[in-house]
């Protein structure tokens, strides 16, 4: 269970760009969170994510409060999640080949051993060939890039999966084969899902239910 509750949150210096917001995303649920861009939503994934702190408000995960945030989470919090954000060349290090890219998070872990076996399992859950997969960045299209940012998002079998706008830059092909994949690994492993868009008929195609932003309490 993650629960969010009275979050206001921002960045130094500047007024908060979320405030007063709570959501819950129960255990196996998907939740659509529907809005204009830069009305916060993605702050607040981020915030769900324990990527970003919040100014002030409460996360629950399974009904513990969440104290630190990034690298000083817990490694069993952090590791609970996997992120998939909209721009995959921001999120992305240009040097590293697909496969490294992918594998971060489990060499990050000290769990490298696993990297040939998960690689090997997640490249065609994901569309990736393996010619793709040793190229770099520049080298593959945006849509192969995200698919391999999903693939890292999946590699240490998370539990609750954000995805903040993954499909507003790609095709409508890409983007139902994106979706498809999210759906198999949900199905698999029961993992919660947090979709933030602003794709009304995505959204409630998608998930459980839409929380849309002016709704938020």
């Amino acid at each position: 269970m993650l629960e969010l509750r009275s979050i206001t949150a921002g960045y130094a210096g500047n007024a908060p760009v979320v405030r007063d917001v709570s959501l819950t995303v129960a255990p196996g649920e998907s939740v659509g969170l529907l809005g204009p861009s830069g009305c916060g939503k993605s702050t607040l994934a981020r915030v769900a994510a324990l990527l970003h702190r919040p100014d002030s408000g409460t996360l629950l995960l399974d009904g513990e409060p969440v104290r630190r945030w990034r690298h000083r989470a817990p490694r069993e919090k952090r590791t609970a999640f996997g992120v998939v954000f909209q721009q995959a060349r921001l999120s992305a290090d240009p040097r590293l080949p697909l496969t490294d890219l992918i594998a971060e998070p489990l060499r990050a872990t000290g769990r490298g051993d696993e990297v040939p076996g998960r690689i090997a399992e997640l490249a065609p859950v994901v569309g990736l060939t393996p010619d793709l997969l040793t190229r770099r960045p520049h080298e593959v299209s945006d849509g192969q890039l995200q698919r391999a940012c999903l693939a890292r998002a999946l590699v240490l079998r998370p539990r609750l999966l954000v995805c903040d706008e993954m499909t507003a830059m790609l095709d409508a092909s890409t983007a139902a084969a994106l979706v498809a994949a999210v759906e198999d690994y949900r199905a698999t492993t029961g993992a919660a899902l947090l979709a933030v868009g602003h794709d009304r008929t995505l959204l409630r195609r998608w998930c459980d239910r839409t929380v849309e932003w002016d709704g938020l309490t």
